[in-house]
């Protein structure tokens, strides 16, 4: 039977992905352990979470590559 409730961290995961930061990554991996550990609802806003973090986490280390490379030029 499944919980009627969202996982919090979940939604955490998504506020945080949306923010761009590296928590979106970390809240949306222990919230889908979580959801399949207990049955909560939310599985889609912690994937969601994941894939902004992952996003966000790639985007700043192209804008760090194109920092140092424009400092050594």
């Amino acid at each position: 039977m499944r919980s009627q409730s969202t996982n919090i961290l979940a939604i955490l995961a998504l506020v945080f992905g949306l923010l761009g930061g590296v928590l979106g990554v970390v809240f949306g991996h222990i919230a889908l352990s979580q959801i399949n550990r207990t049955g909560e609802n939310g599985r889609g806003l912690a994937i969601a979470g994941l894939v902004l973090g992952y996003i966000s986490v790639v985007a700043w280390i192209i804008v760090v590559i194109v920092a140092v490379e424009a400092v050594t030029i």
